[in-house]
């Protein structure tokens, strides 16, 4: 296939808004696929004097009594299966090990990050829809 028509399918792509195109033509079988980049994460930078925002829910600091959640890998947090559910903890709400407390979407997968211990959540540190990076507090628990 010639690189002007695939430079032409690729510009007819972007301007439908697709992120696929297949084209099959005397037995062969031409695709194009486009990978799309999530948005990049905004950050707001607070200056002296400026009020520093709270977290998502926040809890008591750590002790000994508590234990982290940290994100195994980088992805998007996301609190509830669904936008329009409810999230599976919120701040004290009762855990079991293996109860899923969150999911971080990576590379279009969705994975499920559970419980390691019984607990209580004391404070969820990540936002819905934060990218967040590995070894990233998501939850501190209280022990039981």
């Amino acid at each position: 296939m010639d690189d002007k028509l695939i430079r032409k399918y690729a510009e007819l792509m972007d301007e439908l808004g697709l992120s696929a195109f297949e084209l099959t033509e005397n037995g062969r079988t031409f695709r194009l696929e486009k990978t799309v980049q999530p948005a990049p994460a905004q950050y707001q930078i607070i200056g002296a004097g400026a009020p520093a925002q709270a977290a998502p829910q926040s809890a008591p600091a750590p002790s000994d009594s508590y234990t982290d959640v940290c994100s195994p890998m980088v992805g998007v947090f996301y609190a509830a299966p669904a936008e329009d559910a409810e999230p599976y903890v919120t701040v004290g709400s009762k855990v079991k090990r293996g109860d899923v407390l969150c999911i971080i979407e990576t590379m279009k997968l969705m994975n499920e990050i559970t419980a390691e211990t019984d607990g209580v959540i004391a404070e969820v540190c990540a936002a819905n829809g934060q990218v967040v990076d590995y070894g990233c507090v998501l939850f501190r628990m209280e022990k039981e």
